[in-house]
C-alpha cells in the first residue's frame, strides 16, 4: 500500500447497497462499483445489501472501519428524502471527518445531468478510524458518476496534483 514509485496502490474496498427492494442479482448501482474498482485496479473485500435500517447500516459500516484490509467503504442508495432513505444518518456518525467537498462536488457535477433534481442528493462522505466512507445514490448513473468522476481519480495513488490514496497512512493517526 505505501508504494511511493508513483505507482497505482491497490485498495481493498466493500461495497454495501441499501435497499429494501433489490437483490444482488438485480443490484445494478452495486454492480456497477464492483466493475470499476476492479477495472482500476482495486479488490473488493466485501459485498453486500441490506435494507434501509439505519442501526444495520451503521453497525456493517462500522464493522469494516476496524478491518486493516479496507481503506474505503462505499455505499449505494439510502440519500434520497423519503422516511426510509436514513444511510447518511446512519454513517455521519461514525464520521471522525466529514468530507464536505465530496457532496458539494457531486451535486455539482449532477447537477449537469439531471438539473435541480440533484438537490434531492444527500451524498456525503468522511473518514472514520482511517477508513474513506462514500455514500452515494442508488442509481447507477449516479454511481458511474461519482466512481467517474470523483472516486477514481482520486482513490488513484498516480493522480496529480493530489489525491485521497496518499493520505491513507496518516488518517489513522492520532
Amino acid at each position: 500500500m505505501n508504494d511511493r514509485t508513483g505507482g497505482l496502490r491497490p485498495l481493498g474496498m466493500a461495497v454495501l447497497t441499501v435497499s429494501d427492494s433489490r437483490t444482488v442479482q438485480t443490484d445494478r448501482s452495486g454492480s456497477l462499483l464492483v466493475e470499476r474498482l476492479g477495472s482500476a485496479g482495486h479488490r473488493l473485500v466485501e459485498r453486500l445489501l441490506l435494507p434501509d435500517d439505519l442501526y444495520r447500516i451503521r453497525a456493517q459500516v462500522a464493522q469494516w472501519c476496524v478491518m486493516p484490509e479496507i481503506h474505503a467503504v462505499l455505499l449505494t442508495g439510502g440519500t434520497g428524502m423519503t422516511r426510509r432513505d436514513g444511510t447518511p444518518e446512519a454513517v455521519r456518525v461514525l464520521f471522525d471527518k466529514e468530507i464536505e467537498g465530496f457532496g458539494e462536488l457531486f451535486r455539482t457535477l449532477s447537477h449537469a445531468q439531471i438539473g435541480a433534481a440533484t438537490v434531492q442528493s444527500r451524498a456525503v462522505a468522511g473518514v472514520s478510524n482511517g477508513h474513506y466512507i462514500f455514500s452515494l445514490p442508488g442509481s447507477p448513473a449516479a454511481c458511474a458518476l461519482a466512481w467517474d468522476s470523483i472516486l477514481g481519480p482520486q482513490l488513484d495513488a498516480r493522480t496529480r496534483p493530489c489525491n485521497l490514496s496518499d493520505l491513507i497512512p496518516g488518517l489513522a493517526e492520532s
